[in-house]
């Protein structure tokens, strides 16, 4: 054998061994990639996409509800035209709050700031869904008979406020895409989307063969 094919033959073994390496090489920097924009798409990107913001003053449902007399209906109720008060307004408020009656710097905001000024409290509404969203209180409650945890989880039980984050893009809560971007969910009211809608409304036609859509598909598989 000539020392050229020697020289050759060496040169592919070498090749060869080389191989793998490049290989690992290649799978590592794969997994490198993968890892980083799992965590830019889950952990990165969310963070960025939400600002938080805080309510006008902290609100404790538990106290309230220990004080008030017919529970969660004392704010939230049905008007006489069977519309829903969501947010309460001021009126209901200046009843028990006409002054002061304890010395928290919540209720010393809400009083010197929206009582003595008379101006409405802008409520940030977790729940507020798109514009073209009709969504009727009366429905669901009277017909359909859902508890409002359903919907707006263990209010009662909560001393405060959480913040509300809202979407840079669309201006909407994080509510309603949820706090898992997999869209996974462990309670009714972790996410309000219209699929989560859609999957109940089928439910209940199932269950009751009555429902507001047709079939067993949602609307807006039609209207989008």
């Amino acid at each position: 054998m000539s020392s050229h094919d020697k020289y050759q033959s060496h040169g592919d073994s070498h090749s060869s061994a080389k191989a793998p390496d490049e290989g690992a090489y290649i799978f590592l920097f794969f997994l490198i990639g993968f890892a980083l924009s799992m965590v830019v798409g889950w952990g990165v990107f969310p963070t960025l996409l939400y600002s938080k913001k805080h309510q006008p003053f902290d609100f404790n449902h538990k106290q309230h509800l220990q004080i008030v007399d017919n529970g969660c209906q004392s704010c939230h109720f049905f008007r006489t035209d069977g519309s829903f008060s969501g947010s309460p307004r001021l009126a209901q408020c200046v009843g028990c709050h006409n002054e002061m009656q304890g010395q928290s710097e919540s209720e010393k905001a809400f009083f010197e700031q929206y009582v003595v000024q008379g101006r409405e409290v802008p409520w940030l509404v977790y729940s507020r869904q798109p514009d073209c969203v009709f969504f009727s209180h009366a429905a669901h409650i009277h017909g359909a008979k859902l508890d409002c945890v359903t919907c707006h989880g263990h209010m009662a039980a909560s001393e405060n406020l959480k913040s509300y984050e809202q979407n840079r893009i669309t201006g909407y809560s994080r509510d309603l895409w949820g706090r898992n971007i997999s869209g996974l969910k462990h309670n009714s009211w972790d996410r309000m989307k219209m699929d989560d809608c859609a999957e109940c409304h089928a439910r209940y036609q199932v269950v009751h063969d009555s429902s507001v859509q047709t079939g067993r598909d949602a609307c807006f598989v039609c209207h989008k």
